[in-house]
């Protein structure tokens, strides 16, 4: 309003509108900022590694990957109920990209999401555990109403970080949402938690409730390096001696 209001003015009294009208206007303006601000600031506190959103996806490469239905999820009702969301399978197909788009989406709806390493999430919590901060991280994780889990599987933790992750969870389970990309299906888990008897229990919480994608094909960065050699590659001319 500080910012807005005289030039407002100026262009009231130009069209001689009446106060209410200029009020509405300047009121306008303010939430509007307000708006963009909240926004802006949900998006850094959700700490995204690069700002990707769905107009920049080619799902015409992975015909396993519904694109009405993520567009659908977009909405965020999934969130609102608590429900979950895996997107499995191998590296360089986008699941981090399409996991970013999601969480851009959900901070649109004025919810509090955050995007984290698996690996750099354990490393927090070990290192809050041993800080005898735990509980506090804990209860800003339980915050958030979209915890991102990214590479779950890239890395193998401690036992002790198995433990951590799988704390974060169970105690999310039907109270608030997790999406999580991973390279490995879920017959691979147990690498990463240490065993069946706790991987078991996971998967029992995370896919009750859950929308899950596969998203197998070729890398998209293989097919971007690829066609950059090709387009580099001098094009073979032609000898006019020779024949068609």
């Amino acid at each position: 309003m500080l910012t807005e209001w005289e030039k407002l003015a100026r262009e009231a009294t130009a069209k001689n509108e009446p106060y209410e009208a200029y009020l509405l206007r300047l009121t306008e303006a303010e939430v509007t900022t307000r708006s963009t601000n909240a926004l802006a600031s949900r998006i850094r506190a959700a700490g995204f590694p690069v700002v990707k959103d769905f107009d920049t996806f080619d799902f015409t490469t992975l015909p396993s990957v519904p694109k009405q239905k993520v567009l659908e999820m977009s909405r965020g009702e999934w969130v609102e109920q608590h429900t979950n969301c895996c997107l499995i399978g191998n590296a360089g197909t986008g699941k981090t990209h399409l996991a970013t788009a999601l969480g851009l989406a959900v901070c649109r709806l004025g919810r509090r999401v955050r995007f984290v390493t698996a690996a750099n999430l354990v490393t927090q919590l070990e290192e809050a555990q041993q800080q005898h901060r735990l509980e506090r991280v804990l209860a800003q994780l339980d915050r958030v109403d979209l915890l991102i889990i990214d590479e779950l599987g890239y890395l193998s933790f401690s036992r002790t970080g198995a433990e951590l992750l799988f704390q974060v969870f169970a105690e999310r389970y039907e109270r608030r949402s997790v999406l999580v990309t991973s390279n490995l299906a879920f017959s691979e888990w147990g690498s990463v938690f240490q065993g069946d008897r706790m991987t078991a229990a996971l998967l029992d919480r995370l896919t009750h409730r859950c929308e899950i994608f596969e998203m197998n094909g070729e890398s998209y960065r293989f097919r971007e390096s690829m066609k950059a050699k090709t387009d580099k590659e001098p094009k073979k001319q032609k000898d006019p001696r020779k024949g068609s």
